[in-house]
């Protein structure tokens, strides 16, 4: 019998060491969304949209009474033969991509890759599927400074790939340009990253946020000092205040995101993953 006992004691204790060390082997939790993979979020009502379902990925809670009282980001899957408006208050931007499927807004189909800014004041355009369809989708507040004022409608087929900059650091990124508004500095792009390039350690002065189209991603966040690194596979979403050291030193790379920002900014190279009160030194 004790022989027994000793044995369920030694395997409780190797048990013990296993959780142990899997708990120590966990990445440490990003203080902002960071690593999210968006089907694993829970579905929310949208009082501005009904009888959709929708994952939130950044802003107002979607069943808030109040939920158009500020920006948000969402995916949407909208059902077959929905129809509806494009759910915004007057003060209100909205921005759609289109993931899969088709839509009708006002008098133009989108299917996937079509874009469309609607500005404040324009969204009352209908907004409809025949088949069903699944689409990112950002509501922002009126910008006084933005410069576009009528709607914008675009495929990303119509768009050529162009390097995102001349920087050394920049080898093997090219972006195509959905939207910039020269008065507020607000952008909306896809920036394709090759196999094989690397990106730096930075820090951007603006907030960003992301979603993963196509591809897998391997990328570091900077958190305090430590280094915070996961894979993005396609449904991967970020959104990173700005200020925040983050980078890809291992150079994985071939992916296709989506990626925002509200406003114009600069990005900076810095040396190495360091904590916050010493970022500037």
């Amino acid at each position: 019998m004790s022989n027994v006992i000793n044995k369920l004691v030694r395997s409780g204790f190797l048990l013990s060491l296993v959780v142990v060390a899997a708990c120590a082997s966990a990445p440490t939790r990003t203080p902002y969304p960071a690593f999210v993979q968006v089907d694993a979020l829970p579905n929310v009502f949208m009082v501005g949209l009904p009888g959709i379902r929708a994952k939130q990925l950044a802003g107002s809670s979607g069943d808030s009474a109040n939920s158009n009282s500020r920006r948000s980001s969402s995916r949407l899957q909208l059902p077959p033969q929905w129809q509806f408006g494009t759910g915004a208050a007057p003060d209100k931007s909205v921005e759609i991509y289109v993931l899969a499927g088709e839509i009708q807004l006002g008098e133009f189909d989108l299917g996937a890759g079509g874009y469309a800014y609607i500005p404040p004041g324009s969204t009352g355009m209908r907004l409809q599927t025949e088949g069903g369809a699944s689409l990112l989708y950002f509501l922002d507040d009126a910008n006084p400074a933005s410069v576009i004022q009528t709607p914008m409608i675009l495929s990303r087929r119509q768009l050529n790939w162009q390097p995102i900059s001349a920087d050394p650091n920049d080898v093997g990124v090219s972006r195509k340009e959905l939207r910039f508004d020269p008065g507020s500095g607000a952008r909306t792009e896809l920036v394709r990253i090759e196999a094989g390039a690397t990106r730096p350690w930075m820090r951007s002065s603006v907030q960003e946020e992301g979603y993963l189209l196509e591809g897998s991603y391997q990328h570091s966040e900077c958190v305090d000092g430590e280094i915070v690194s996961d894979r993005y596979l396609p449904g991967g979403y970020y959104f990173r205040p700005a200020g925040v050291i983050n980078g890809s030193p291992s150079g994985d790379g071939a992916a296709v995101w989506l990626v925002r920002t509200l406003r114009l900014g600069s990005t900076t190279v810095v040396d190495a993953c360091v904590a916050a009160n010493t970022a500037g030194q």
